[in-house]
């Protein structure tokens, strides 16, 4: 199990909390056409390497470069997709409508 988080230690940028990852999880993003193919493309490279190195049977090691170039290309999607502005919700539009102050 310990081997496990070494592929969940992907690197964030710093702009991006705690919170902001809760509140995103909720919150739907605008991605422009060529974010999109960005990250679909980046999602084929990261789908391919990680079925690589599992059909050639792979150990979880810190220095396996497989695994370096994996974390790599997720912490670019996660920046790409951060950078896509999040679509308002319902009662954001709303409450700009109104000019309601939130507290």
């Amino acid at each position: 199990m310990g081997s496990l988080s070494t592929l969940s230690c992907i690197p964030l940028p710093a702009s991006v909390s705690a919170m902001t990852l809760v509140r995103s999880r909720q919150r739907r993003r605008r991605i422009s056409p060529q974010d999109g193919r960005a990250l679909e493309i980046l999602g084929h490279a990261i789908e391919y390497l990680t079925d690589e190195f599992v059909h050639a049977g792979g150990a979880l090691s810190g220095n396996n470069g497989q695994l370096e170039a994996v974390r790599l290309l997720m912490g670019i999607n996660r920046q790409i997709y951060f950078a896509c502005p999040e679509v308002p919700t319902l009662g954001d539009r709303l409450r700009t409508l109104l000019h309601l102050r939130t507290a």
